[in-house]
């Protein structure tokens, strides 16, 4: 009769720990090793579900975390790498494509297409701002992030992967955003909110089954940083410690308002 792995391993275990406790028994230890009790245990509560008797609904009200992907066409990406890009290329390639596209994850303010000609001369300021990069599906391959600056205090996100051999924005939005980080696999956007005081915090991550990332998790917390109510003090910020070993390396801050963890050019 063959025994069930996992029934012999826990037998096993069980045979280790009467081994020592005879071996602790046998030394004599001051210790007797009693059980000892930690007191009484809160009685574990499930969620209460509110009106059992609704019925779901049948489709969203918004495309909010749609899955919003485009091939861009025209840019060349040698070798497959997206270091060798001009990320400037990659958003005139797509505003050529859409020129009366003025809405959606792709889209552009017009003063912002008409100021992407200043891009490249000398005293004149891009909207496209510093590329960073990161491996967000999961190939080995880095993939770009690039911000777009946009009237009316608007920052543009978009994340571009290789695709199938292909150049393909994988993600698009924008907001009136206080900063952005790099967490592990995760694009992490802080927008200001509607209330003084509060910011919205949201993680994009890689889906798998969409082919794009998505919004995996919403926040809406206190922020130190947030547009505050006249006359409202700025609490103290908050201080978070990171295992050496997962912190990314910091560096100078770049042309935006917020420094971003740099992964290399």
């Amino acid at each position: 009769m063959q025994l069930n792995p996992s029934r012999s391993r826990r037998s096993a275990l069980a045979a280790a720990a009467l081994a020592l406790l005879a071996g602790a028994f046998t030394a004599g230890c001051g210790d007797p090793g009693d059980l000892r009790g930690a007191g009484a245990t809160p009685t574990a509560v499930g969620p209460t579900r509110l009106w059992p008797d609704l019925p779901p609904a049948s489709s969203p009200l918004g495309d909010y975390g749609t899955a919003d992907t485009e091939e861009v066409k025209g840019v060349r990406v040698p070798g497959g790498d997206l270091h060798e890009v001009d990320p400037v290329a990659i958003v005139k390639a797509q505003a050529a494509a859409h020129p009366d596209d003025y809405s959606g994850p792709s889209a552009l303010y017009k003063e912002t297409v008409d100021a992407l000609k200043n891009c490249g001369k000398k005293g004149r300021e891009c909207p496209v701002l510093k590329a960073y990069y990161r491996d967000f599906t999961g190939d080995g391959k880095d993939d770009m992030v690039i911000g777009i600056r946009m009237p009316e205090e608007q920052l543009a996100i978009r994340v571009y992967a290789m695709e199938k051999g292909h150049l393909t924005q994988i993600m698009g939005t924008s907001d009136a955003v206080l900063g952005v980080e790099l967490a592990g696999r995760d694009l992490v956007l802080r927008a200001a909110s509607d209330i003084p005081g509060y910011e919205y915090r949201t993680a994009w991550s890689w889906d798998r089954h969409q082919r794009a990332m998505l919004p995996t998790r919403d926040e809406f917390l206190r922020s130190s940083d947030a547009p505050r109510a006249k006359g409202e003090r700025s609490p103290a910020p908050e201080l978070t410690e990171i295992p050496a070993e997962e912190a990314p390396p910091v560096p100078a801050p770049g042309p935006s308002s917020s420094a971003h963890p740099d992964t290399g050019a």
